[in-house]
């Protein structure tokens, strides 16, 4: 085939190819020349990892391959993949998606670099959050216990990167709690990012010998036998075998230094080539099924719309652990409904619990998409976070019959419960704690950094999104007259949350909106009323 009869976006692509390849193999001709006149005065014994002496590493600094080491994975293509899909768009993502042939061909060195080029090429880097909201989670997914263990012993650790530093830095540094990260740097020009790294090697090894101080003894661990020019720093050099790293168990969650409790992006699963291939080969069908069940959700009576959609694979798993709940009970004193306190895992929770009770019920809730509050098929209220306010508002819908309330203010991913604001303890004296649980495949139906009115969307775009709704024993609010004992708001907000919690297997914890958005978005997540923001 010609060159002319090929699309123009391809011809860029070979384009660039055919640069960054004419870049590579110059400065490998230079490299070689260098490596034969430096490392030979350098060259230190290298040992297998598996013979290093556990007892001695802790008065040592460790010095470590972050790639090489620490990963048990040895491909990086994921990584980049979900900084091109959840900071740029499905078409870059695609782009270097198509790449991957030639990625596989080339060397390690020229295959980041051309990932660099696809993934960052015209980012913003003040916008830039990719590296703390969203690769953590799949990075400490990829950590192997055996090299962890390893490291933690020592008493310092240094990890040295291949990749940029914008990518592992928060990951390492904040959840794995090494001491000192050394990534490559990407050039920048007017705040946006060219898809070019410096090279700043010789910068690396300057960093290094300006954190070790004059006593420290090094080791230094790495895949192969080593010839990095920051290898004189150590006294000692331990390689990881393939076959040992193929062989390490995954660090189990409950070993995490530091429990990841938020995180951000649409992917819902590792984007290994195979499984982008799926995804885009699901995502036009996805699109037509998503909007299939959104107009079967919002128009069809619930005799029909809820089998309709577990046809479509939509799966709703009722359980019913309260033994006096009656759907026709309310209030007869103070003429009102009964009030539904849930934890929140996406903005379809009302939905599903209105699915089923087989009954449409009002909702309130601190912020809502001006799509989703349209197309919602049952009614919602916004919150305005002035307490009195909202208390107004919640009294009178609740004399107007039941509700819903998801006391946490966000939504959460992982298995912990955020703190229950206490004002629904106030308004009601029919309080029926419910536990929801969401599970996805592909897409989350959520997002902090995103445009929120796409998640409901999204959450029907998967294959077989799964639901759980979980009724438990009703209690009494604070101004019940049944209360024997005198609770205050804040006893029966903390009795609810651990109450969802022991049955959900959830942790419960303190944190608040505010601390997800500080982490997800760098703000703290208060923003006007015209805003998709929550």
């Amino acid at each position: 085939m010609e060159l002319k009869a090929l699309p123009k976006p391809l011809k860029f692509i070979l384009f660039v190819s055919r640069v960054l390849l004419k870049l590579h193999k110059s400065q490998n001709k230079a490299l070689r020349r260098t490596l034969s006149n430096t490392h030979g005065s350098s060259f230190k014994s290298q040992t297998l990892i598996s013979e290093v002496d556990h007892t001695n590493l802790s008065q040592k600094t460790l010095i470590f391959d972050v790639e090489e080491t620490l990963l048990r994975s040895s491909s990086m293509f994921p990584y980049f993949m979900l900084v091109a899909f959840e900071a740029g768009s499905l078409i870059r993502a695609f782009v270097l998606f198509a790449l991957y042939p030639l990625l596989f061909l080339v060397d390690d060195e020229l295959s980041i670099k051309i990932m660099v080029m696809v993934s960052f090429f015209g980012i913003k880097k003040d916008g830039f959050r990719v590296g703390s909201s969203v690769l953590p989670k799949f990075f400490l997914e990829d950590v192997g216990a055996e090299g962890f263990d390893d490291l933690r012993r020592g008493k310092k650790t240094v990890g040295v990167s291949k990749l940029p530093q914008i990518m592992v830095e928060c990951f390492l540094k904040d959840y794995l709690e090494i001491d000192y990260v050394f990534g490559r740097e990407l050039k920048v020009h007017g705040d946006y990012f060219v898809g070019l790294m410096k090279d700043n090697k010789n910068t690396i090894e300057r960093r290094i010998n300006e954190v070790l101080e004059e006593d420290d003894q090094t080791i230094y661990f790495s895949n192969k036998f080593a010839n990095h020019d920051w290898i004189s720093c150590s006294e000692e050099v331990y390689v990881v075998r393939n076959g040992e790293k193929k062989a390490w168990q995954i660090l189990p969650k409950e070993r995490y230094p530091k429990d990841l409790i938020f995180h951000d992006g649409r992917l819902a699963f590792r984007p290994e080539p195979l499984r982008m291939l799926v995804m885009f080969m699901w995502f036009p069908f996805a699109v037509i099924l998503s909007i299939f069940r959104t107009i079967i959700a919002l128009t069809m009576p619930y005799g029909a719309l809820i089998p309709i959609l577990a046809f479509t694979g939509m799966q709703l798993k009722l359980t019913n652990n309260n033994s006096n709940l009656d759907l026709t009970s309310h209030d007869h004193t103070q003429h009102k409904g009964r009030l539904y306190v849930c934890n929140h895992r996406t903005l379809l929770d009302p939905l599903y619990l209105s699915f089923g009770l087989k009954r449409p019920f009002a909702a309130v809730t601190y912020s809502l998409s001006r799509m989703s509050e349209i197309l919602s098929p049952i009614k919602t209220v916004r919150l305005t976070r002035d307490r009195d306010q909202d208390a107004k508002t919640m009294d009178k819908m609740l004399r107007l019959g039941d509700l819903v309330v998801c006391p946490e203010g966000t939504t959460c991913r992982e298995p912990y419960l955020l703190r229950f604001s206490p004002l629904f303890a106030e308004l009601s004296d029919h309080i029926v704690p419910v536990a929801l649980d969401s599970y996805v495949t592909m897409f989350y139906g959520t997002t902090a950094g995103g445009l929120k009115c796409l998640d409901p969307f999204l959450f029907m775009m998967n294959p077989n999104p799964i639901y759980r709704v979980q009724f438990l024993e009703q209690i009494h609010g604070v101004s019940s007259k049944a209360s024997e004992t005198k609770s205050t708001r804040f006893d029966v907000a903390n009795y609810v949350q651990s109450e969802i919690g022991k049955t959900l297997d959830f942790e419960c914890t303190s944190l608040t909106r505010k601390d997800k958005y500080l982490v997800l978005a760098g703000n703290e997540g208060f923003v006007n009323s015209t805003s998709n923001k929550r």
